[in-house]
């Protein structure tokens, strides 16, 4: 039952990705890479005097995988400055987080949620 709410998550946002890609002022020259979810759900915001239900209701389905793309991009910059030998501490400052541990415990929980 899973692999199917997988595959129907799947197929809506393939067709949410699609509507939103065919509105105005979305790139579509070959050479720049295809709009993320968090490009579309910006792009309907700004919207606001032409977007239509149907494009709220796609752009609200992209709001998981735009938050997964968020996910990904947090552990980098985590990956990335623990490489860069930059302390706990440090991160969890610039994050805003109150104490170090907390912060490796964020990591630890973010890590848990990616694929």
């Amino acid at each position: 039952m899973e692999r199917n709410a997988e595959h129907a998550a799947a197929a809506r946002s393939r067709v949410a990705r699609e509507h939103l890609a065919a509105l105005p002022d979305v790139p579509a020259a070959p050479t720049t890479p295809p709009p993320s979810a968090i490009d579309l759900i910006h792009l309907t915001l700004r919207r606001s005097a032409e977007r239509t239900p149907e494009d709220l209701t796609h752009a609200l389905t992209l709001l998981a995988e735009a938050r997964a793309e968020v996910d990904g991009l947090e552990a980098g910059l985590l990956f990335a400055a623990r490489s860069a030998d930059l302390t706990w501490a440090q991160i969890a400052d610039a994050m805003g987080f109150r104490s170090p541990q907390a912060c490796q415990q964020h990591f630890t929980r973010l890590l848990a949620r990616l694929p």
